[in-house]
Formats: C-alpha cells, sequence, structure tokens
C-alpha cells in the first residue's frame, strides 16, 4: 500500500515529467497510434537524439511502453495501464496540448506519415497482385486464410474431431479449445493419430464406429466431419449418432465432395459413396433433428484435382 508521501512523490514526478511541451506534443501523438522514433521525428520536426531523450524519461515514468519489430522500436501510451491519477493528469493536460496550434501541425504531419505506411503497401500489390496467391502460400502454405477461422471456437469447448485418420484437424483444434476427442475405427490410422497428438494434453484419442459414437450423449459443444461420409456404410446414421453427442445449442459441421462421377474412387481411395448432394445433407440434419441448417459449395481450390467440396452445418435446438 502506499503511503501518503510516496503517492505525493509520485504526483510531483509526474508533474515534472509533463512540465516539458514536447514530451506532451509526444503523449499526445502516441496516446492513439504506435509509431517509431523516426515517426516521431517528422511529425514534431525534431532531431532523433531530441526525441529519443525525451522518451526514455516518458517510460522511465511509465507514461509510454515499446516493442521492437525488426531494427526498429514503436512506441505507445496505453493510457489503461496507468493508474487512475495519472489517467486524470493526462485528461487535464491534454485538453491544454491539443487547443494548441503546435498539436494541430503535428497532427497534420503524422497524417502524412501514415500516409506513407500506407502508401508503400500500395505500391507493393500494385506489383505483386497477380502473384500474391502464390507469394502467401508458399509462405504461409495453402490454408493460411482459413486458419484464422480456429480463432472463433471457444475456449471453453469440449469438441469432437470424428473420423479423426491420423489426427492433423485435431492437432489444429487443440490449442483453441479445452478438449478435443478424436474418433476413428482404424487401428492404423490411430496409430498415426497417436503419434502426431501424444504431447498434446487435453486431446483424447478414442477408437470406435461413427455410426455408434464412443461419446456420451449431450457432451460436445461441435462435432466435425471433415471428408468422412463418404468411407462410412450409413452416413445418415453417422449424423444422427453425432447430433446426439452435441449438447443443446452445440453445432455440427460437415465438410466433404459434392456429387461426382468419378468411379475410379472407390477403389484409389476407398470411396463407399460418390459425393452427396446439398439436399441430400439438408435431409440428414433434419432426421437427425438440427435446425438453422446451411449448406455452401466452395469455391473450387487451383491446385487441387478431386470434385468439389461442400460444407454444411446445423444446430441441435
Amino acid at each position: 500500500m502506499e503511503k501518503r508521501g510516496d503517492v505525493g512523490t509520485t504526483i510531483v514526478t509526474r508533474l515534472q515529467t509533463l512540465a516539458e511541451p514536447i514530451r506532451n506534443r509526444l503523449l499526445v501523438l502516441l496516446g492513439d497510434h504506435e509509431l517509431t522514433v523516426g515517426e516521431l521525428c517528422e511529425a514534431l520536426q525534431l532531431p532523433q537524439s531530441t526525441v529519443s531523450r525525451h522518451l526514455k524519461v516518458l517510460a522511465d515514468d511509465g507514461w509510454v511502453t515499446s516493442r521492437a519489430d525488426g531494427a526498429s522500436r514503436l512506441y505507445r501510451m496505453l493510457l489503461a495501464d496507468l493508474d487512475p491519477s495519472a489517467r486524470r493528469l493526462w485528461q487535464v493536460v491534454r485538453e491544454q496540448v491539443e487547443s494548441g496550434s503546435a498539436a494541430a501541425r503535428d497532427a497534420e504531419r503524422l497524417r502524412s506519415v501514415l500516409a506513407e505506411r500506407r502508401s508503400r503497401s500500395e505500391a507493393f500489390f500494385a506489383t505483386a497482385a497477380g502473384q500474391w496467391d502464390r507469394m502467401r502460400a508458399e509462405q504461409f502454405g495453402s490454408r493460411s486464410e482459413l486458419l484464422p477461422l480456429l480463432g472463433l471456437l471457444d475456449p471453453s469447448w469440449v469438441v469432437a474431431d470424428l473420423g479423426c485418420g491420423t489426427g492433423l484437424l485435431s492437432q489444429q483444434l487443440a490449442p483453441f479449445v479445452r478438449q478435443v476427442v478424436a474418433v476413428d475405427a482404424s487401428a492404423a490410422m490411430l496409430r498415426g493419430a497417436r503419434a502426431r497428438l501424444g504431447g498434446l494434453d487435453n486431446v483424447e484419442i478414442r477408437r470406435g464406429e461413427l455410426e455408434a459414437l464412443p461419446i456420451d450423449d449431450e457432451t460436445l459443444d461441435a462435432a466435425f466431419l471433415v471428408l468422412v461420409l463418404p468411407y462410412v456404410a450409413e452416413p445418415g446414421q453417422v449424423v444422427r449418432s453425432a447430433a446426439r453427442a452435441l449438447r443443446p445449442g452445440g453445432r455440427l459441421l460437415v465438410t466433404d465432395l459434392t456429387a461426382h462421377d468419378r468411379a475410379e474412387y472407390r477403389q484409389a481411395l476407398g470411396h463407399q459413396w460418390q459425393g452427396f448432394e446439398q439436399a441430400q445433407v439438408l435431409a440428414w440434419f433434419g432426421e437427425a433433428g438440427l435446425v438453422q441448417p446451411v449448406c455452401q459449395v466452395l469455391a473450387p481450390d487451383q491446385n487441387a484435382r478431386g470434385p468439389l467440396l461442400f460444407t454444411a452445418s446445423a444446430r441441435r435446438p
């Protein structure tokens, strides 16, 4: 607990820090933007040595924070991190600073600095647009645009990867949820899953038929069936079994092949079914008692040689 004398000393120190007009001008800009020393120099029209010296004082007194970005360092004032007395003091000082002509000129120059940031990106994309998809896939993988969707999962959820195979989807889901139940009927596939998922404490691997899932009723917040239904004997029963395991409000997501004429998949891939019509999938949802069904054919992947895929989802009431 702070003593009265400590509080008084802190206030005096902060008043001394804010007595310098340059520091106040810096704080006005850093209250709304994260900026480098060079950008602050441009906005305030001051030499780097002067800006750096005042930033050090502000940092030492707790007014600003910084982080490294490659060879640069970005500074920011985080008002929420200040104690209440500092926030009240800054509100009073800021009103005075922003009413002056120097702050207006700083703000105008800062707009030019930020416009230069944007122009660098615009210049890059003007030349790279035709190659962008390839460049991004080479650097970040072909599914980089889909992976952020995992962040929509609730970290308190229990989810199931049904027909988990070697566990790739379970591996991707695990960091974003409380528990993943990975189920497959194939002992060989589960050996691969155990090798991949062995270090993940929140993944439980179970062997069992998807038509009669080894999962209790109303225990899942979400269940995933991804490229699984062509392999099962009774796809509709799999959907019903998954629906049984969902909690009220839980959601089932199915991604699979649209109906196609590639009979060779029965031999080459072990498929029992040549894809599925959307109407059939929606009918299975209805039979399982699921509501709010949505089914959508996905845009083709230019690198994929197989039939189009669809994604479908529905909720347990």
